[in-house]
This record gives structure tokens, C-alpha cells and sequence, in this order.
């Protein structure tokens, strides 16, 4: 009986280890978030492309993210490209005028590489915007055969129920009000 049940439990698992392989994607450990409030997108990126290890990953800003701050990963190159905004912002009494909008890490070596069996994950701080709603993370994931593009976004909506390579979402919900102060 304890075959059968260990047989059992392997076929599942491996039924579901397909099932999940074919879905993944990159992902945000946090994917809802209040509006305002400073955000850590961490992306995780579970497998290569197609078998192949990946060597750089790069991630496009979602409008409305500000003073995007990546975290530095040891073996990999950090780029950030900025862009001038069409509306600067004022942070501590200075005024922004350009920000960030995308994020490179690129392995320096192939001893750094994020092997197709690996995981790992690539973080960035920012600040949300004031409105609430969908903002999206489009992530390039170079391999060393190919390259994996996470950038599909709904025409409307937030389902990615159908789309191939959907972008990372997260769901920016209202800010709650502030309790009154009390003694």
C-alpha cells in the first residue's frame, strides 16, 4: 500500500509540476499594494528560456512609479536608463525632473548566470502613485539561446487569463483613510 501511495503522490506531483512549468512566468511576491505608499517590487524569475540560462534581466517601470531605487545583485552589472518626465515631481523639497524607467542587471560572468533549474529574484523600491489601479512591470528576460518578453497587457482589464507572456501586475488599491488621532 505505501508503493501505491508514494506512486500516487509522485504522479500528482509531477502533473503538477508540468502544469506549473507551463504557466510560469515572472512574477511580484507582493502583487497588491496601497496607493502613496513605498513599494518593493521584488520580481521572481523561475526558470530560462526554454531551457537556457539567463543572463540579464531587464525590467521597464510602470508610469507613475517614482524614484525607482534598484537593489544590486554580486555577479551582476546594474544599468539604470532614466527618462525626463512630462510632469516633474517634488521629493524633500527637490524638484525631479527625470527618473528612472528601466533596470538592467546583466551577469558579468557565466559563473553568475541564473541557470534554467534556479531561481532568483531581481528588486527595485519606488514610490506609487496617489491613484489607485493596475500598474505593470514589463520584464526582458536574455538568455544564453533567446530571450523570454513578459510584456503583454490586457486590452482591458486586469485578467491575463489568455495571454502568452503576460507583464508582471500589481494591483494598487486605494489608500485607507487615516484614523483619527486619539489619546
Amino acid at each position: 500500500m505505501n508503493k501505491t501511495i508514494h506512486l500516487s503522490a509522485l504522479a500528482l506531483w509531477a502533473g503538477l509540476s508540468l502544469g506549473l512549468n507551463a504557466q510560469a512566468h515572472v512574477t511580484l511576491e507582493q502583487a497588491e499594494a496601497k496607493a502613496g505608499s513605498t513599494y518593493k517590487a521584488v520580481m521572481r524569475v523561475g526558470h530560462g528560456c526554454e531551457g537556457s540560462p539567463t543572463h540579464t534581466v531587464t525590467v521597464r517601470l510602470p508610469a507613475g512609479f517614482r524614484g525607482a531605487k534598484p537593489v544590486p545583485k554580486a555577479g551582476w552589472t546594474l544599468t539604470v536608463r532614466k527618462e525626463k518626465l512630462a510632469q516633474p515631481y517634488d521629493n524633500h523639497g527637490r524638484t525631479v525632473t527625470e527618473d528612472p524607467a528601466e533596470i538592467s542587471w546583466r551577469a558579468v560572468g557565466r559563473e553568475s548566470w541564473l541557470d534554467d533549474a534556479w531561481y532568483d529574484e531581481f528588486v527595485v523600491r519606488g514610490q506609487l502613485p496617489e491613484q489607485a489601479g493596475p500598474l505593470w512591470f514589463k520584464v526582458v528576460q536574455t538568455c544564453e539561446k533567446g530571450t523570454a518578453e513578459w510584456v503583454q497587457v490586457p486590452e482591458a482589464g486586469t485578467s491575463t487569463h489568455g495571454l502568452k507572456a503576460p507583464a508582471a501586475l500589481l494591483k494598487v488599491l486605494p489608500a485607507a483613510a487615516e484614523a483619527p488621532h486619539r489619546h
